[in-house]
């Protein structure tokens, strides 16, 4: 999930191909839909992205009292409206009348806090909860950005990487090589430094042993004389998310469908990613399907991040979408972290009845 930011932006205001009355109003690729006339191209207005919970009294002078995902009916999802998908919400709030937006925009200011604007946390079902405790030896997971936020975080022609991103669970896995300790988590967990006690009745844990993970792990500390490595994969299939990628409900004899997305080591004291299917050893550890590889263009990403899912080799249903990491890691001016970023499928978006675990 992306980091939540409100923030100042100029528009682009587009017309709206099936509705006299309304228009698109464009933050970097995303586009929301506004009441005609309210905005002109080169205007600055406040973006509230996707997953911000709004306060009533928010909801209330923006005129969407009831009309918010989530059952308080406060949550920003995207929506399609007269046939146009809209992603966020562009206003001007009473709160920010006095504030220079072109000056906001330009400095990055959040106004999250101001607004009492807060960012979604998903249900946790009682398969991925478990008792914790602090560890402080975790590897870190990174939120991923989404690159219709960031479209200038990769340049024309720049080689890339894409896999499809898979609509499961995280499993965060670390891996001490001073004592042979397994350390396993989810991103909730994870970010505040938390691991889940072994539990065998526990999501995260079924999968990390039912595909050998630590073995996998201590094998690749070895090869790369790393004190620590951190294996993140998705968990995913029945039982999991409504998506099922062709998978039966997993039992005590069948560990939950697994796919590894990223490693990390800690070679001589630094932090470094690595590509899995680079350093990963031929059948060691199912991993999420590499989509492309070639010089970066939006269209391509935009095109890939729709369309059917490859996992089951079948296109059984929807692909959630897809995420583009450069071929040489990178450091990104534009996100203050690493180059990686997702590209999200409008029709994953909008889909009815979907579940959106953490």
């Amino acid at each position: 999930m992306s980091t939540l930011r409100v923030t100042a932006e100029e528009l682009t205001v587009h017309e709206h191909p099936n509705a006299d009355a309304l228009e698109l109003a464009q933050v970097g690729l995303y586009r929301a839909v506004v009441a005609k006339g309210t905005y002109r191209t080169g205007d600055f207005a406040v973006y509230i992205p996707e997953q911000a919970v709004l306060p009533a009294a928010l909801i209330e002078e923006l005129g969407l009292t009831g009309r918010l995902a989530g059952a308080s009916a406060d949550r920003v999802k995207a929506v399609r409206l007269r046939g146009e998908l809209s992603q966020g919400l562009v206003c001007r709030p009473r709160a920010l009348a006095d504030a220079d937006l072109a000056r906001a925009a330009k400095e990055g200011t959040d106004f999250a806090e101001l607004l009492g604007i807060t960012k979604w946390s998903p249900p946790v079902p009682t398969t991925m909860a478990g008792d914790v405790e602090s560890a402080p030896d975790l590897m870190p997971w990174v939120d991923i950005e989404n690159l219709q936020r960031y479209p200038d975080l990769f340049a024309p022609g720049e080689p890339v990487v894409l896999t499809e991103k898979l609509h499961g669970t995280a499993s965060l896995f670390t891996y001490v090589a001073d004592g042979g300790r397994s350390l396993v988590s989810s991103k909730g967990f994870g970010s505040k430094n938390l691991a889940l006690k072994e539990d065998e009745r526990n999501l995260y844990w079924r999968a990390v042993r039912g595909h050998g993970v630590p073995e996998v792990a201590a094998a690749l500390a070895a090869r790369l004389g790393a004190t620590r490595i951190g294996i993140f994969g998705e968990v995913y299939g029945a039982g999991v998310q409504d998506l099922r990628y062709g998978t039966d409900v997993s039992t005590a004899d069948t560990p939950p469908a697994y796919a590894v997305f990223d490693v990390s080591a800690e070679i001589d004291g630094h932090v470094r990613w690595l590509d899995p299917a680079v350093v990963l050893e031929d059948g060691e550890l199912p991993l999420v399907p590499r989509l492309y590889e070639g010089p970066y263009a939006l269209d391509t990403v935009l095109e890939l991040a729709s369309g059917r899912e490859t996992v089951s080799g079948r296109g059984l249903h929807l692909r959630e979408g897809v995420v583009i990491r450069p071929a040489v890691e990178r450091h990104s001016p534009v996100v203050g972290g690493r180059a990686i970023a997702k590209a999200v499928s409008p029709a994953y978006l909008t889909r009815k009845g979907g579940t959106e675990y953490e």
